[in-house]
């Protein structure tokens, strides 16, 4: 079993900064990818950014040149550097994993409200 746990939501003002991070632990062998999803009130959860084993990324337009994502391979660990956020960006961001014999795992979600 693959735990996932996501730390670092919370307030800002509009064109701040918040920095997500997201710990994988349990039974992990190898992990493909890792990245975050969002979901806004009343909205389907959409890609935020994704991040293959080897570095390679993916970025939903709206985030592009303004969001980075990382991560540390030795410690399981993915992270979300969010800049010039925008109110548009308010929303629970939610970390997931895929992990080659488990599958997706998903964690539980960290709330990032940005105000006007």
């Amino acid at each position: 079993q693959v735990r996932v746990v996501e730390s670092g939501g919370g307030s800002v003002q509009a064109g701040g900064s918040l920095r997500l991070s997201c710990a994988a632990s349990g039974s992990i062998y190898s992990i493909n990818y890792m990245g975050w999803y969002r979901q806004a009130p009343g909205k389907q959860r959409e890609l935020v950014a994704l991040i293959n084993r080897n570095g390679g990324t993916n970025y939903a337009d709206s985030v592009k040149g303004r969001f980075t994502i990382s991560r540390d391979n030795a410690k399981n660990t993915v992270y979300l550097q969010m800049n010039s956020l925008k109110p548009e960006d308010t929303a629970v961001y939610y970390c997931t994993i895929n992990e080659v014999r488990v599958g997706a795992a998903w964690g539980q979600g960290t709330q990032v409200t940005v105000s006007s």
